[in-house]
């Protein structure tokens, strides 16, 4: 899930600055009311509304490559998932596993249909029935 906007946080703040209790800003801006208390103690805490940032590892194979994989994917569409690994790390210099590469070439919308990778959408309309 996405974290509220900064604009969306300051309003709420400047609403309880107003008057408005906790309960009756949860419901105007359709947040909850434990939300609404961590941006208090954030604010106070801080002094920022910024949200924290995302907890765990990097991606091994982040958005800003998602275009050269979709390439990769595009110039060899009959390479196993294996193979694809390899050529990802010959080519950037990152290995990665086949789980990892699974997963990244499925969140892009890509299948593996009929012995090649294509686009879901494509794979959709394509397939053959019985």
């Amino acid at each position: 899930m996405k974290a509220y906007s900064q604009d969306l946080r300051a309003r709420i703040l400047r609403a309880l600055d107003g008057g408005m209790s906790t309960s009756e800003a949860a419901r105007v801006f359709d947040v909850g009311i434990s939300t609404i208390k961590r941006y208090v103690k954030q604010q106070q805490k801080t002094g920022s509304l910024a949200p924290k940032p995302i907890p765990g590892r990097p991606a091994r194979i982040g958005p800003a490559e998602h275009a050269a994989l979709q390439a990769q994917l595009e110039a060899h569409p009959t390479e196993t998932l294996a193979r694809h690994c390899k050529l990802w790390e010959q080519e950037h210099g990152t290995r990665v596993s086949i789980a990892t590469m699974s997963r990244v070439i499925k969140r892009l919308g890509w299948v593996h249909r009929d012995g090649r990778w294509v686009r879901e959408s494509l794979a959709k309309r394509t397939r053959r029935r019985g």
